[in-house]
């Protein structure tokens, strides 16, 4: 596990469109994933202790973002060959156990990961209804691997933010978790 930290959003830059196969086997697009007010594109695995920290906190984010049309959607995009815990099937166990209401996607070439400058596990792009950049900070602070329970989520009031107005803040911490485990 090397520590990996996002680099400072890029605003205004746009959505990069593609297709990918869910854990539900069906291919999802992306215009066909976007929501009126924005769209959170999430780079997560399975395995990272990172993610598994935060698990919760996405899915309690992601349904309360569906309030303010933001639709949100994860990306798995880890070598499953050497990274087996990420495979396609732990992918649906590890949405199933954690009750995903989103799509769960992978990318197993790596093109859509290398597209959007993906570098972490998790790593978070918020666009507004204008598919343009606003948000790419952490979801809170963990402290130990926990979350610092009595802080709001970041991500959660910046997508809120960008629902209302189209901008993100200015000011945003990067996130940061495991690299993603490049295919040599």
């Amino acid at each position: 596990m090397v520590l990996t930290k996002t680099p400072i959003c890029n605003f205004g830059e746009k959505l990069h469109s593609f297709e990918l196969k869910g854990i539900d086997n069906k291919l999802h697009r992306l215009e066909d994933c976007l929501g009126k007010k924005g769209t959170l594109i999430m780079f997560i695995c399975n395995h990272c202790p990172y993610v598994k920290a935060v698990i919760k906190d996405i899915i309690k984010d992601a349904i309360e973002l569906k309030k303010f049309g933001i639709n949100s959607l994860a990306i798995m995009s880890n070598d499953t060959k050497n990274y087996p815990e990420d495979s396609f099937h732990k992918m649906k166990e590890f949405s199933k156990t954690h009750s995903f209401n989103f799509p769960y996607l992978i990318d197993e070439d790596q093109k859509v990961a290398k597209k959007y400058g993906a570098v972490c596990t998790p790593d978070f792009f918020g666009y507004n209804k204008n598919l343009e950049l606003q948000y790419r900070g952490r979801i809170k602070e963990l402290k130990d691997l926990k979350p610092v329970n009595n802080l709001e989520s970041e991500l959660l009031n910046a997508m809120k933010i960008i629902s209302k107005t189209g901008q993100g803040p200015k000011v945003q911490i990067p996130s940061m978790g495991c690299n993603i485990k490049w295919i040599n």
